[in-house]
């Protein structure tokens, strides 16, 4: 039973509602992670007002759990999931791959239904080719889900963008991955499409004292360094109000196993927007130091 409020915004003009803060749940899939400590966050997420909840068919465990554990309190929250690979027998970015990743993810997840299906970061030529944005409008019409979407960055980002063909997108927004916000996520959020911003706080770059080399946020913090910024003891802070409160953004998905941590977040979104100067700041230091600083994929 919920026991707190997370605010929440319209998800474009799809009839769904998502909390600003939402579950990035790769970290659920972890094998690593005790079922029972998953089952307990899962929940505790839900308790905590948060409605959103983000999984893929890549991360592990996660839409089986989602299903072991929540699947009760399935109109509670928002499902998104994302498809197009690792079906056994069945080629990757085809039809029939996105037709059995739906049914897969419905059948682990134990629901009639899944809110957001996106398209997992597929290149550009597969979304001009069409077909499996066609089978995403066939699950669809098919009433399996409700909006199609697509994840991803860059070139094949703006491409999903133009073609009118999505009703979500979702890509890398914040301190250190700005480049989308004027070329996509302001404009989508002007077009009422619903956007969900991933790497919210880039991966807490700032946790390393020396550049952590082979770690998943080495560019994160090579940008870091050239921007300039410090930012003490708020890093965390200041970095997930930027990007809940960019204009477009819809909801930002943080990953974690710690509910502790879910906790803070959501205080430190409960904070509102930044300063406008401290805004302006962050975008001018990207702006001033961008060296071809594409989006992370």
């Amino acid at each position: 039973m919920k026991t707190a409020t997370i605010s929440e915004r319209a998800y474009g003009n799809t009839g769904l509602n998502v909390s600003l803060l939402g579950l990035g749940a790769g970290q659920v899939g972890d094998e690593r992670l005790d079922e029972a400590q998953a089952g307990r966050l899962l929940n505790e997420v839900l308790d905590l007002g948060i409605t959103l909840i983000d999984t893929a068919r890549g991360y592990g465990l996660s839409e089986e759990r989602i299903g072991r554990h929540i699947a009760q309190r399935r109109g509670e929250f928002v499902l998104s999931t994302k498809v197009g690979y690792g079906i056994d027998g069945v080629p990757d970015w085809t039809s029939d791959c996105i037709l059995a990743g739906v049914d897969r993810a419905l059948k682990l997840m134990r629901t009639d239904h899944i809110d957001i299906a996106h398209l997992h970061s597929c290149p550009q030529e597969t979304l001009e080719r069409g077909d499996v944005i066609d089978a995403l409008d066939r699950c669809v019409s098919d009433g399996k889900i409700r909006v199609a979407a697509y994840s991803g960055d860059n070139e094949p980002l703006e491409w999903a963008f133009a073609s009118g063909r999505f009703r979500g997108l979702m890509c890398s927004v914040n301190l250190f991955d700005q480049r989308a916000i004027d070329r996509v996520v302001t404009p989508a959020g002007k077009g009422r499409i619903g956007f969900i911003a991933k790497r919210p706080i880039g991966n807490a770059p700032w946790l390393h004292a020396e550049r952590p080399s082979g770690n998943y946020c080495e560019q994160y913090w090579l940008r870091m360094k050239a921007m300039g910024l410090d930012f003490g003891a708020d890093w965390a802070d200041i970095a997930l109000r930027f990007t809940a409160f960019t204009d477009g953004v819809t909801s930002c998905i943080v990953g974690g196993k710690n509910i502790d941590h879910v906790r803070s977040n959501a205080a430190s979104i409960a904070r509102g927007p930044l300063a406008p100067e401290v805004v302006a700041k962050i975008r001018a230091a990207f702006a001033q130091h961008d060296d071809n600083w594409c989006g992370q994929v």
